[in-house]
């Protein structure tokens, strides 16, 4: 490759920081099996959920920060006693809407609002619980990668609130998340760690692992089976400019982080070199979170 065509790359690469976090969403759901890691392993907690209770029982879930990612397809033929899918984004739970009437759902229902300041709360929680779900327990409460926008020390607070007031006698909740650290370069968890430490001395402390630790030593869920895994997704897409856009997401640019041009430049640089020249996938390590409540045999994670 020719000086000039790496020149155009970074330069393209520069460019794609100005994306819109929707687009870049959608390039890593189209170009990474993250989805597909997260169905397979939600297909192993319904596969629980159904032993565990009457094959005649209509199921029912909640899933936090659903957006328009594949829960629906995924929960609804499963959860057709109810399917509550939550999100801050309007324009998202208005597709799912006219999805659901245009494929005659009734059972499902989009939600939108700020789920910190419905399931943080417990008066509030309460409320959900009475209005919307018409004090109906919930079989599911799904948590994939939102956890990402509440702080971690109010993480055993909110499954605290879910477990009590919304999940069933024999229930489950299942969260996904980046794991927190790695020595992998090749990794997203590094990634932001290596960038955002060195610019803004920060780095990822939002852990599943940690979360474990801290609800088993809950007396209230004493009784739980809490429950922990991992696994590796790939992201490759051959397109430069797509590739970037999934860079600065994970790089929490610019709502979180704003990187200066010179940073943005050593950046892009960084990933042509490491990533695109050798047409190496960006690896993301990601912890899948089960809690088990009211079993009296192992789930599966």
């Amino acid at each position: 490759m020719t000086d000039r065509h790496k020149h155009l790359l970074i330069e393209a690469g520069l460019r794609s920081a100005d994306a819109m976090m929707m687009d870049e969403d959608k390039i890593w759901s189209m170009y990474s099996d993250d989805k597909v890691d997260i169905g397979e392993r939600l297909a192993r907690v319904i596969r629980t959920l159904s032993r565990a209770n009457s094959l005649t029982k209509p199921l029912r879930a909640l899933s936090i920060g659903s957006s328009i990612e594949p829960q629906f397809r995924i929960l609804e033929s499963a959860f057709r006693g109810g399917l509550y899918l939550f999100d801050i984004d309007a324009s998202a739970m208005a597709t799912i809407r006219e999805r659901a009437i245009r494929q005659h759902t009734p059972h499902v229902a989009a939600i939108t609002g700020d789920y910190k300041e419905v399931f943080l709360d417990p008066a509030e929680v309460d409320r959900f619980f009475n209005d919307t779900l018409k004090k109906r327990k919930l079989d599911l409460v799904t948590l994939h990668h939102s956890l990402y926008y509440c702080e971690e020390d109010s993480w055993v607070g909110l499954f605290d609130n879910i477990r009590r007031r919304l999940l069933a006698t024999r229930g489950a909740i299942h969260a996904v998340l980046m794991a927190s650290s790695s020595s992998n370069r090749k990794t997203t968890t590094w990634l932001y760690n290596h960038f955002a430490g060195k610019y803004f001395g920060v780095c990822n402390n939002q852990s599943l692992v940690m979360l474990k630790r801290q609800l088993e030593a809950l007396p209230v869920f004493r009784n739980a089976q809490i429950l922990l895994d991992t696994s590796e997704v790939k992201f490759f897409v051959d397109d430069f400019e797509k590739f970037m856009k999934v860079v600065w997401m994970i790089l929490l640019y610019p709502d979180v982080h704003r990187y200066d041009d010179r940073q943005k430049e050593e950046i892009v640089t960084f990933v042509y070199d490491t990533f695109w020249k050798m047409k190496q996938p960006l690896l993301q390590l990601q912890h899948h979170l089960v809690i088990y409540r009211g079993l009296d045999f192992r789930g599966l994670v």
